[in-house]
């Protein structure tokens, strides 16, 4: 029997803030992850373990996962600065700096897990505050990327810039579903960002103009498979898309068709839970891909992707809430209507209508992001708040007494409590 109208509504409202039914499930969270990374089981656990003795015992974890997201905000700043084109080319020491960020970045996002459980401050609203921080950071670290290879407001930048937005998203699903963390041996958070950082650091020593030179300049031996005047930035699109469509995706859809196989239920009807992605992306292509709209032509692919960036935050956090308190999966956010009309808008001379002046599609655009900043923060708020006060903690402070130094073994390695009432997330443990 289909849902009445009133039952809607109660869905959509659950959706929209936590009530007390919701919050009992917090209790009872543990939390679970697979990594099978070589690299970061055998080499970056050893580093992270290092960094993380090297912070103060009265920090928050999740004050630890603000202050690496600070990092990318730092450098967004910088680009906004020094590079608004996203093309410059900037100062060669800025790109280092995109580099250094992003690592820093992921290094407090492998540290924060462990700041919790040395500190005995685990709860669930670490793995909440840590993947939102990763959803807002999907588009602002890949629209350092964009500038650091010279993409600019083109169709390209748009790519590479918003790209992120899909394997986090299909990741968040698989983890609603399967209730573990997946991380496979070749993975974004440890490879991906390894390569990232790697590649911003390249720029600053060598110039971006690297990328847009034939790789066959620096293997010759190459130019018999892919063409003596082939560049990096010519294969980019293909490598990335073909990754997330080759072996990220599949394996998302393998996992959660063995956790739905294990209770005897059946894979087909959760397809309908991409909605929300497939609004998401077809609006962004539809919208910046108009013929008619003027936000590439007219650099204004930051500002789409600070918004978007708020709008996808807003997308996978939910999804991660109802994770965490036992919910119906979340088809909408209020916040993806706009980005409809955007698309609508930029298109109205398909349908016979004359086109948006670039300066009315520039003010919906920043009235756009205005509405997303209030929505996402004021929603943000008060979920961090509910959340605290039903568990009696702190988001960014360890109250005065509460902090507890962790045992050590006779070789002065940390021992690290299992559980707690969730974790302040540590993929990598």
């Amino acid at each position: 029997m289909a849902p009445s109208v009133k039952e809607v509504k109660k869905r959509v409202a659950a959706h929209e803030s936590v009530s007390d039914e919701a919050l009992v499930h917090l209790k009872s969270y543990k939390y679970s992850s697979v990594d099978k990374s070589y690299i970061s089981r055998y080499i970056l656990k050893h580093y992270w373990n290092g960094c993380v003795e090297l912070l103060p015992m009265w920090m928050a974890p999740n004050l630890v996962t603000l202050v690496g997201f600070f990092f990318i905000v730092g450098n967004v700043a910088l680009l906004e600065f020094y590079a608004p084109d996203l093309v410059g080319p900037g100062p060669h020491w800025i790109y280092i700096s995109f580099g250094a960020g992003v690592w820093l970045y992921s290094t407090m996002d492998n540290i924060d897990g462990k700041q919790a459980r040395r500190t005995g401050t685990s709860s669930p609203l670490g793995e909440l505050f840590d993947h939102g921080i990763d959803s807002l950071n999907c588009t602002l670290a890949s629209l350092l990327e964009a500038a650091a290879m010279m993409f600019g407001p083109s169709k390209t930048g748009a790519f590479t810039a918003l790209i992120p937005c899909l394997p986090m998203f299909f990741s968040t699903w698989e983890t609603y579903h399967t209730h573990t963390l997946y991380l496979g041996y070749f993975n974004g958070p440890t490879e991906g960002l390894i390569i990232a950082t790697g590649m911003m650091i390249a720029s600053g020593i060598y110039g971006p103009e690297i990328w847009q030179k034939p790789i066959t300049q620096a293997l010759p031996f190459l130019s018999s498979q892919i063409g003596e005047k082939t560049t990096i930035r010519d294969l980019w699109i293909p490598i990335i898309l073909s990754t997330f469509l080759i072996a990220h995706l599949p394996a998302c859809v393998y996992n959660v068709w063995l956790a739905r196989k294990a209770k005897g239920l059946p894979l087909a009807p959760l397809f309908l839970e991409w909605t929300p992605m497939v609004i998401f992306t077809g609006s962004c292509v539809a919208w910046l891909g108009s013929p008619h709209s003027y936000l590439l032509k007219e650099n204004h692919l930051a500002l789409f992707c600070f918004t978007m960036s708020l709008v996808f935050g807003r997308m996978t956090t939910k999804i991660i809430l109802a994770h965490l308190t036992h919910q119906p999966f979340p088809y909408w956010t209020i916040m993806l209507a706009p980005l409809m009309g955007g698309a609508f808008f930029a298109n109205l001379p398909v349908l016979g209508y004359p086109a948006l002046s670039h300066e009315r599609e520039l003010l919906y655009l920043r009235g756009y992001f205005v509405f997303a900043v209030v929505v996402y923060f004021t929603w943000a708020y008060t979920v961090i708040n509910s959340i605290c006060d039903y568990l009696g903690i702190n988001c960014l402070t360890i109250p005065h007494g509460r902090s507890r130094a962790v045992s050590a073994t006779a070789n002065g390695e940390m021992k690290l409590p299992k559980e707690g009432l969730g974790n302040s997330i540590d993929k990598h443990d």
